[in-house]
Order: C-alpha cells, then sequence, then structure tokens
C-alpha cells in the first residue's frame, strides 16, 4: 500500500497522480508512454494520469499524491492507504475507433462513451479524437443520441409547480454581446422562472460567467440555485460547480485546448446542459457574421434545424433566432468592461451601449412569449417597459445580493489607444482579432484585462483618432496585445466618409 498525499497543484480539470520513480509498489522505470492508472482505497476508484518524479521532497517511494481536482475525488485524508493499478483501456473506446473508420454509433455506445469520459476514463488525447470523429460525420439520431447521453438522469435540477422554465443561450464567436446580463433580470422581473447557467469563455476572450463573476458569486450550489430561483425567479450560475451533464464540461475543456468548436457538439452541448438544469423553454441565439463561428445564412439555418430537431424530440419548447453578427455587441471586451456595459444598460444610462439595450430588449421580447398569456407582438414592449422602470435593475441587485455581491475587480491600468491609420468610413471590425487581441492581454483569467472599443461600424474617423484601448494588468500579456494590434488593428477603413446603401 502507498500513502495518500495532497499535492497542491491545479491541473486543470484532469486527475493527476504522482509517484516516485522508486515507487515501492508500482514499476516506474516501465514507463515509457502517457499512462493511466486506477486508484483504489475509497468508495470508488480514481482513474488518473500518472506522472513520475525524482524529487525526494515532493514525494517518498512509499507515497503516491494526487493533484487537487483527484484528491477531491477520492474523498479521503493525508496519509490514508491507497493502491495502485495500471489501468484497461475504457471499454468503450473500440466504439470511438468505429466512429473514427466513419461507421454510424448506437445511442448504447453513446451513452458508454459518455459514462466513461465522466469517470475520468478517457485521456485528453482520446477525448480529442472522439470528438474530432464526431465533428467530421455525424447523423441527427446521433446528435440526439450524444446529447442524451451527456445529459445523463442523475443531477437534475426539478423545478417543482413550474410549467415554464426559461432560459437564453448564445452559441457564442462574438465579442461582447453580454445579453444575458440584462435578458435575466427582464425575465425574472416580468416573473417567469430563469435559472441561467452557463460556461466560461471557450473558444472567446470573455463569456457570461467571466461577466458576471465581476458583480457576484457564480459557483453555487443545486441547493443555492434552487432557492434563489423560487424567491427572486431569476440567477446566473456557472454550470461546473451544479455538477449537471459532467462529461460536458470534459469535453468543453478539450474544446478550449485545440482551439476548435464543432457545431454538432455544441448543440448536444447546450441542449444537454438546459435538459438536466430543468429548462422547458429555451431562446437560443445564432449570431451570424464573416467572422464569427457562424459564417452564413445557409450554415445558420442548418444549426437552427437540429437545434429544432433534437429540442423537439426531448419535449423541450424552442426558438431559434439568427442576429447580425457582423461586429461586436456593446463597447467592451472582457470581464469588467462587459459588465460595466450590461449595468449601463439596465441603469438606463444615456451612455450605455444602444446594440446591447436592443438587442437585450429584442431577446426578452422573444422570451416573454413563451407565456401563453402574452400577446403575439407585444414582448418588446413590455421588456422595454421593465428595462426603463428600473424593475430589472432592481430585479438584477436583488439576485446580486441573493448570489453573494463580488468585490469588483479592477480595470487594468496598462493601456494603450490603437488609432486609425487613414482617414474615412469603417467599414468592418474583424471580431476575430478583436477577440483575440483581448484573450492576449488576458481576458478573462484577468477580468480587468480587455478591449474597450470607442468605434463602431459606420463611424467616421480621421487619421490618428481613437478606434479602440487595449486594457492590461501584467506588461507580458500587454506587450502581446500591442504586437498583434499594430500588425492588424482589425478595423477596416475606406475612404469615403458616408455610407452607401443598395436601393
Amino acid at each position: 500500500m502507498l500513502r495518500l498525499r495532497r499535492i497542491p497543484i491545479d491541473t486543470f480539470g484532469e486527475n493527476v497522480a504522482y509517484i516516485h520513480k522508486n515507487c515501492s509498489q508500482y514499476k516506474a522505470n516501465d514507463i515509457n508512454v502517457p499512462t493511466k492508472v486506477e486508484i483504489h482505497g475509497g468508495i470508488n476508484p480514481v482513474y488518473a494520469s500518472l506522472v513520475v518524479t525524482d524529487d525526494h521532497n515532493l514525494l517518498k517511494p512509499d507515497e503516491m499524491g494526487l493533484g487537487i481536482q483527484a484528491f477531491k475525488q477520492i474523498n479521503m485524508p493525508e496519509g490514508a492507504d491507497v493502491s495502485i493499478a495500471p489501468s484497461p483501456p475504457p471499454p468503450s473506446i473500440e466504439a470511438v475507433r468505429r466512429k473514427i473508420s466513419g461507421n454510424i454509433l448506437t445511442p448504447g455506445e453513446y451513452k458508454a462513451v459518455i459514462n466513461d469520459i465522466a469517470s475520468n476514463r478517457y485521456s485528453k488525447m482520446e477525448v480529442a479524437s472522439f470528438l474530432v470523429a464526431n465533428g467530421t460525420f455525424m447523423t441527427t439520431p446521433e446528435l440526439l443520441a450524444l446529447t442524451e447521453a451527456l445529459a445523463g438522469e442523475e443531477n437534475h435540477l426539478i423545478w417543482e409547480d413550474e410549467d415554464i422554465v426559461t432560459d437564453v443561450h448564445c452559441v457564442g464567436g462574438l465579442p461582447g454581446n453580454r445579453t444575458d446580463l440584462v435578458v435575466t433580470p427582464i425575465i425574472a422581473a416580468y416573473g417567469l422562472p430563469i435559472p441561467k447557467t452557463a460556461t466560461r469563455g471557450i473558444t472567446s476572450s470573455s463569456g457570461t460567467i467571466d461577466a458576471m463573476e465581476v458583480l457576484a458569486k457564480v459557483d453555487l450550489s443545486p441547493r443555492k440555485v434552487t432557492n434563489i430561483v423560487t424567491e427572486h425567479k431569476g440567477c446566473i450560475a456557472w454550470k461546473k460547480t451544479l455538477g449537471i451533464a459532467p462529461a460536458d464540461d470534459i469535453l468543453l475543456s478539450v474544446e478550449k485546448a485545440i482551439g476548435m468548436s464543432m457545431q454538432q457538439q455544441m448543440i448536444a452541448s447546450i441542449l444537454s446542459s438546459k435538459i438536466a438544469a430543468g429548462i422547458t423553454h429555451l431562446l437560443v441565439d445564432i449570431p451570424v457574421g464573416a467572422h464569427t463561428k457562424v459564417r452564413n445564412m445557409p450554415e445558420a439555418m442548418k444549426l437552427r434545424k437540429n437545434f429544432e430537431y433534437v429540442a423537439g424530440m426531448l419535449a423541450m419548447e424552442i426558438d431559434v433566432v439568427v442576429t447580425d453578427g457582423s461586429e461586436p455587441v456593446g463597447q467592451g471586451i472582457g470581464p469588467v468592461l462587459e459588465a460595466r456595459d450590461a449595468m449601463k444598460v439596465l441603469r438606463c444610462k444615456s451612455d450605455a451601449p444602444q446594440d446591447l439595450r436592443e438587442k437585450s430588449l429584442f431577446l426578452a421580447g422573444r422570451m416573454l412569449e413563451f407565456d401563453p398569456q402574452m400577446k403575439g407582438g407585444q414582448g418588446y414592449h413590455i421588456a422595454r417597459e421593465i428595462l426603463d422602470s428600473g424593475r430589472a435593475l432592481e430585479m438584477m441587485n436583488r439576485i446580486i445580493h441573493a448570489q453573494g455581491r463580488a468585490s469588483p475587480p479592477i480595470l487594468g491600468h496598462l493601456t494603450r489607444d490603437i488609432t486609425a491609420s487613414e482617414s474615412g468610413l469603417i467599414e468592418e471590425i474583424n471580431n476575430e482579432r478583436i477577440s483575440r487581441i483581448a484573450s492576449l492581454a488576458g481576458s478573462p483569467q484577468d477580468k480587468g484585462a480587455g478591449v474597450d472599443l470607442i468605434k463602431k461600424v459606420g463611424d467616421t474617423v480621421e487619421q490618428g483618432e481613437v478606434l479602440y484601448r487595449i486594457h492590461a494588468s501584467n506588461p507580458t500579456d500587454f506587450a502581446f496585445a500591442n504586437g498583434v494590434a499594430e500588425g492588424y488593428s482589425g478595423y477596416d477603413i475606406s475612404r469615403r466618409k458616408t455610407a452607401t446603401y443598395d436601393r
């Protein structure tokens, strides 16, 4: 047996076990490829990737260390006796091989794969293989099977006595666009339950949870979420801490690592999470633009049909809207800046970004029309009345107080203004470029990092006039962001002074 040690290393969601090269129980010298092991001693075995060290200060030959996540999973005290053994390949890996070869998998095979992934029996490489195989070829019945497997049957949120439970989700790829922080309090103030669950930024420079965390705590327990929604009708919570659709969190982490977002996987991820959260009525926002995830209308229509097919088979009412993704929504790109924009809209400030306000009202209006008592076409007007009356702001403050008000981070003190290289009309803003600059500046890990847009599409500028301002806290991040912005600012400027329109 080996004595258990907690190794205070954050392995970013991956189970990692550490042994000494002279381990008394395991022949570490025979290891020459990445190895998975299973650790016994707790109620259930824990599966982990193995790392070997020769540092006696870290581990002794009769000890085994577990990283933060794996140690939490085994749920045993330091010093407890554990044993270690090679982990055989997960039983479902043959299904992944079949998928790579172009075969169609059964619902049972998808369930087996997802269960093994949730149990940490897959390496990151094997998970990536599964994702890429699905992204290459997947039928709609397979998409449904994957969604059901991800949703699972355990740890679902239950909403008793509620016929309608709502949520809204954007497929992403559009910088800013923090409509969730405006829509949620509007819907809650109206009286429809909206347990808004979201992730951190996956392939973008910021996500809903990154921005909400500027204002309030987001790592809530299932009981906390149900209590808040029961009392206030709304909340904005980090999906990961709720324990719903656990395999999806692993898949998302690998997607982020490889910098890919596959549409069918995205559909399964979104709908499985909403099913597990007890959502009955969902609004999906698909921004379309040359520099977003969804590039054109045919692609958007295909995505919409897949959403509607899977949601219909799962008895979820869904409304899929296609919106303008030609430029960032709002002024701020990055958690602090995006939270600032949303609160300006809720406070009805004169300098609030009007594109963020209008898009939020449009989405909220569509959601309000889930209420069968709402007359068709009246949703937008009711949403605007709730916002302009201050009821949405009051509700947001109640939600923030209930979740636990956060100490606001400081906006990055290292700043640089990026200016126009010539005079003319701003024809286009490259979303991908702006998002990359914000990410290199440190967003979303550094809440105060990002890009503050001064000019938008359709504005005229003079040479040397400020287009946007970079914010960062770390000098290295600041230098990287500046270097990319110098190469290409992300703004395309024509020599025309006024916009022309097709008649």
